[in-house]
């Protein structure tokens, strides 16, 4: 029987890549995102469903499940990719932007996977893949607001293992490192220093060294690592991937929580 894949954020990087290569692998494929009539790249088929989805809009994740199950009948993989980045400083943030970057990030994710849960349940089987970072194990700078929805889902990820196996779901984390994605443009909201003099000069020490930051330019990887995580049928939870992503995790499980904040100020100069 032919599989169906639901992905959330298809509309560039990660989440477009992912949907094609699903594609192109013979699947079924509902690819959402908040604006499908703006998408070239991707286009309705018989085996692919465009369909509008805000992970902030509890209708339009229910609307875009129920249009998707009546096509194809069954959603064997959600992979939760809709995400949102907040760069600057917490006290400068107001509630409407922590809210914002909770509801995409977290509360979000929540709506979407307890929408296909019924359906995997009827099944007895299914795979649920959260697209975390390498930001949802370790910290950077500036990034708090970020960091806490990341290791919000990896806590609910690896929990939901115990509810969830049982039932024939599994769940699955992808932590990419650093790549060159919209990411860092329309989906990155900038907080900055506020107009706080005391937090200035180590932000723009920060912004400056980010903008050397070597970042992987083949997104392709991460999508190749979703596809493994839907396929390999491993009792394996995280999938880290990209050139910095295990030296980085690495790093910070050897080192102890100082050790390791010593190297961060080090290297991105603040």
């Amino acid at each position: 029987m032919k599989k169906t894949m639901l992905i959330t954020g298809a509309s560039s990087g990660f989440g477009r890549e992912t949907a094609k290569l699903f594609h192109q692998q013979g699947w079924n494929v509902i690819a959402t995102m908040r604006s499908p009539e703006k998408e070239k790249d991707l286009s309705n088929s018989d085996s692919l469903l465009l369909l509008r989805l805000d992970v902030t809009d509890k209708k339009s994740i229910e609307d875009a499940v129920k249009e998707g199950l009546a096509k194809f009948g069954r959603i064997d993989v959600l992979v939760n990719n809709a995400g949102h980045g907040t760069l600057g400083v917490l006290e400068t943030a107001t509630a409407a932007q922590i809210r914002q970057q909770f509801d995409v990030n977290f509360f979000g994710l929540i709506e979407v996977t307890k929408s296909v849960l019924p359906i995997m349940r009827q099944q007895k089987t299914g795979t649920v893949i959260n697209v975390s970072s390498v930001g949802g194990k370790l910290t950077f700078p500036y990034c708090s607001l970020y960091h806490a929805t990341k290791f919000a889902v990896e806590g609910l990820t690896e929990a939901l293992q115990f509810e969830l196996n049982p039932l024939g779901i599994r769940l699955k984390i992808v932590e990419p490192g650093g790549y060159k994605t919209e990411f860092t443009g329309r989906s990155m909201g900038y907080l900055g220093a506020g107009g706080l003099e005391d937090y200035q000069a180590g932000f723009d020490k920060f912004v400056a060294k980010l903008k050397d930051w070597p970042l992987s330019e083949n997104i392709g990887e991460v999508a190749d690592v979703i596809y493994e995580a839907a396929t390999d049928g491993a009792e394996k939870l995280r999938y880290p991937v990209g050139h910095d992503a295990a030296p980085m995790l690495q790093a910070r499980q050897q080192m102890d929580d100082v050790d390791f904040k010593k190297m961060m100020v080090s290297q991105t100069g603040i």
